[in-house]
């Protein structure tokens, strides 16, 4: 039976916030749904029933710890980690006392925020998914199978590699001497200069056939990096 990915709704009313938790969760492999105030997010966990909530707490027309303790009046449990400028220390008391199961000070470090959303997620028994995603890619790391809108991409154990070191480390160049270590490994040995060139090729004419997407970007005299 395929794992579901852990969902996680975010409420945060500064869109380039939101779009940078949506953009690193996501990369992590959960499914993040993101709202910009908690006006839909009742009749949304009506329907879902997402792993944890990541709340502001300036938000438009309702204080987020004041939902958040409207939603455990009503009865969801669900795991809160509150994301706020609010740091007085009563403050972070009355977050708490309403509900709040962690609490992350703005400015915040990225990292930080996503080594305790695997925390409390863990905490709460909830097991992060084998899955990776990027763009429209998925990479099921348990079954090591790729789909792309649903759709199964048949790739070689090698591809597969390629693509898993890409994606886990996407935005970021990838020399050729990483490439080659973290992809070919032992099988190095053998290598030739033209050996990476060859193998993006090929995947790229499996995952873009069409050359449409853009996804590997060449910098001249490093590497590769994922577009």
């Amino acid at each position: 039976m395929e794992r579901k990915n852990a969902e996680i709704v975010i409420i945060e009313d500064e869109e380039d916030i939101l779009e940078l938790l949506e953009y690193h969760l996501g990369k992590e492999g959960y499914d993040v749904t993101g709202f910009l105030s908690a006006d839909n997010v009742e009749r949304f966990m009506e329907e879902e029933s997402p792993a944890l909530l990541i709340v502001d707490r300036n938000l438009p027309g309702v204080e987020g710890s004041e939902f958040v303790a409207s939603m455990r009046e009503i009865g969801y449990d669900t795991p809160v980690i509150f994301l706020t400028a609010k740091d007085k220390e009563s403050e972070l008391e009355e977050g708490f006392k309403r509900g709040g199961d962690d609490y992350i000070t703005k400015p915040f470090n990225t990292k930080e925020l996503l080594l305790r959303v695997e925390a409390l997620l863990r905490r709460s028994g909830v097991k992060q998914s084998d899955k990776l995603r990027y763009r429209d890619l998925i990479l099921d790391n348990q079954s090591r199978e790729l789909y792309i809108d649903k759709r199964k991409i048949d790739l070689t154990n090698l591809e597969y590699r390629l693509l898993y070191t890409f994606v886990k480390n996407a935005q970021q160049t990838l020399q050729r001497d990483f490439l080659r270590d973290e992809v070919w490994g032992d099988d190095s040995d053998h290598f030739h200069d033209k050996t990476i060139n060859v193998a993006i090729n090929r995947l790229k004419k499996k995952i873009d056939p069409f050359g449409e997407k853009g996804y590997f970007v060449p910098i001249w005299g490093v590497g590769y990096k994922l577009g």
